[in-house]
């Protein structure tokens, strides 16, 4: 699909930082719709400047836009595409006509910017040190690149990169949900498989007072209280792991102690994850401390409450809300630099402050808490969210070298989660609601499982109907509300619900994650290697309008033939759309019958598509290699476990070794019992 940029008016998160003067809602001339932009150029090369945050323009190949010299024309004029800030390749315009448009296409390689990680934006710039009488631009978007005629999807089964975090299955629970402790409820926890959940919910957690329900900006009960999250998260159904949020912005170490000792050995709960606070950085926090905010303060906060936690319960891991960058949220205090070991710099930031705070108190936390939201209120765009995923390997990178620098070995078994994750941190619109959002959920957790990160939880389960978000045509969907919960009200499932059912059939603990590779940006690939020997393939389109040909290639697995295909994409949001049957909206199953070590495959456009392919059958012989001993040998899958039985009716089988391959070929030798008559072996 296309980039639009400007329509009437910005799109797809571009911002006017223009240092020309500019009006953005110019409504005479246009050259189409209601709206063209006017720019004035007074001199000293003043330009129209219009700035997203970094992305890849590998999808596009020219800019496109037409403009107008207005009743003069004659106008000079430049355009520069921008890496980084920077302006790269000038390419001069003709001089402008006179009221008339002019239709203009540049190619990104002209422009310097072709296939480039780091495009921020372009500039239409005055070509001369001049003023010149005001012009206008209207339609501006970066057209599509033709896809590969062929895209490869490479799966490497000999290698894996991490074992299966239970942790990665978690959703955020919320006091206000009316309809958490419901049989309803636990159904649909139950059928995405949630192994995690986290409370009181968000912001809310530094106002919350657990033991009355109730918080600061609310003298009544929430709806739903500590127990009832506990009840649901203990059900014997569901029986999820919790993260705790403890009170750091109006509470005390006291208070959060007595939670963990309510919960863990007064009630036996079991919670073992506990965290101090929610994104304390933030000026959106409620902080009653007198210093607000301050990484110095919070951290000697949290030493206290760690110890009065632990002491409470010493089984308990605590964690501490981070961000990545050593000069980010330094909320303008200086009174406590932190000198970076390694580089010698001395940085104000919240993280660099914090361990190094902790560290001279002489304590370490157990985790590290990160929160994603890729965009806020009306920055959203379809394509650059799908796109978003890919800076988990970075994060995880950033913040292991920030606890390696300021905490030295004692970080090395700090552990990264992340239990906030979502589209938009703002006020929600139709993206939030649609297969866009969903496909983001699983891009976002296929690529955190090949990082370090040992937890993914979803915010939220429910959250609430929003109308006061961004509904532009630009974005895909047809929902009338956002919601960042999977859940709107008792029973309705958003496609975020379905896609997080998907990724429980992708991966659950006892697998691995093995290394998956696509040539192409737009279709992404995340392979699994379950504990029973299969292996699992996750293919997302994320582009809106195309179908992308693949060849699927199976490298150290010999797949059986036919494999089972679970799918979800527009056809069962569009039986969303006309109140289709349950079924029809729900994730597809479907069997495939053309696998093998390489084959071919077409990919719908916003599609979820996940194979599993069982191992070939596996082959086991027999030989004599000298009196009263028989050699048994396999052929089997590469760093597949099998376990050898024997048996001396073809009933009753006993397991006699387990066994994983390092190759195709094991043999094993045993001795022949002497008394035995006859005997049966298997490999399973």
């Amino acid at each position: 699909a296309n980039l639009p940029i400007y329509t009437d008016h910005l799109v797809n998160g571009f911002q006017n930082w223009r240092w020309a003067t500019v009006n953005l809602a110019n409504s005479s001339p246009v050259y189409s719709g209601d709206n063209s932009i006017s720019i004035v150029n007074a001199g000293n090369y003043q330009a129209l400047y219009l700035e997203d945050s970094d992305f890849d323009t590998t999808p596009y190949q020219s800019l496109d836009f037409w403009i107008n010299g207005g009743a003069s024309g004659g106008q000079k004029v430049q355009v520069f595409g921008l890496l980084d800030g920077a302006g790269q390749n000038a390419y001069s315009l003709e001089n402008l006509p006179a009221n008339g448009w002019q239709h203009f296409t540049i190619s990104l390689s002209a422009l310097g910017v072709a296939g480039k990680t780091n495009f921020t934006g372009l500039w239409i710039q005055g070509d001369s040190g001049t003023a010149q009488p005001v012009f206008y631009a209207d339609d501006i978007q970066l057209l599509a690149a033709p896809a590969p005629p062929l895209i490869h999807l490479n799966v490497n089964a000999t290698q894996t990169i991490r074992s299966v975090d239970s942790r990665w299955f978690g959703v955020n629970a919320a006091v206000w949900d009316n309809d958490f402790d419901t049989p309803q409820t636990i159904s649909l926890l139950e059928d995405m498989k949630t192994r995690v959940m986290r409370f009181p919910g968000g912001s809310l957690s530094d106002e919350y007072h657990w033991a009355s329900n109730t918080s600061l900006t609310n003298v009544w009960q929430w709806s739903t209280s500590f127990d009832d999250f506990a009840r649901v998260a203990t059900n014997a159904n569901i029986h999820a792991q919790a993260f705790i949020t403890a009170n750091y912005g109006t509470g005390t170490p006291a208070e959060a102690a007595a939670c963990v000792r309510d919960a863990n050995v007064t009630n036996h709960y079991g919670f073992k994850y506990w965290e101090i606070g929610n994104e304390c950085y933030g000026d959106w926090e409620t902080d009653s401390n007198t210093y607000p905010h301050d990484a110095y303060t919070y951290a000697v906060r949290a030493a206290d409450y760690i110890a009065q936690m632990k002491a409470a319960d010493p089984t308990i891991k605590i964690g501490v809300p981070v961000v990545t960058g050593e000069d980010n949220s330094d909320n303008g205090y200086t009174s406590h630099p932190a000198v970076n070991p390694r580089t010698g710099q001395t940085h104000y930031g919240w993280t660099p402050v914090l361990l190094s705070t902790l560290k001279n108190l002489g304590v370490t936390p157990d985790f590290l808490v990160y929160h994603v939201y890729p965009e806020y209120t009306d920055s959203e765009s379809d394509p650059l969210l799908l796109q978003s995923a890919a800076s988990w390997p970075a994060n995880a990178a950033d913040l292991r070298q920030q606890l390696t620098d300021y905490l030295g070995s004692a970080g090395t078994n700090v552990e990264l989660v992340a239990d906030e994750n979502n589209s938009n941190s703002g006020q929600q619109g139709k993206q939030s609601t649609s297969l866009v959002n969903g496909l983001y959920y699983s891009d976002s957790l296929g690529q955190l499982m090949k990082t370090e990160f040992n937890a993914f939880v979803w915010g939220d389960l429910r959250k609430g109907t929003d109308t006061s978000g961004n509904f532009d045509s630009t974005l895909y969907g047809w929902r009338a509300y956002g919601d960042l919960g999977m859940i709107n009200g008792l029973n309705t499932r958003h496609p975020t619900f379905y896609a997080a059912k998907l990724m429980s059939l992708f991966a659950q603990p006892g697998d691995t994650v093995l290394d998956a590779t696509s040539d192409y940006l737009l279709l992404s690939a995340y392979a699994i290697r379950g504990a029973n020997g299969s292996v699992r393939l996750l293919v997302l389109n994320k582009d809106t309008q195309a179908s992308f040909n693949a060849q699927i290639s199976l490298d150290g697995f010999a797949p059986s033939a036919n494999a089972v295909i679970f799918s979800y994409g527009i056809p069962q949001d569009e039986a969303a759309r006309t109140n289709g049957s349950v079924s029809s909206q729900d994730i597809a199953t479907n069997t495939f019958a053309g696998a093998g070590a390489n084959f071919d495959y077409t990919f719908p456009p916003l599609s979820l598509t996940l194979f599993t392919f069982a191992p070939a059958a596996s082959q086991l012989t027999a030989f004599i290699p000298q009196t009263g001993e028989l050699t048994l040998q396999l052929q089997g899958q590469s760093n597949a476990t099998y376990v050898m039985q024997t048996s001396a009716d073809l009933v009753h089988w006993i397991s006699v070794s387990t066994n994983q391959l390092t190759g195709n070929i094991l043999n094993i030798t045993n001795a022949i019992p002497s008394a035995a008559s006859q005997q049966f072996w298997r490999a399973v």
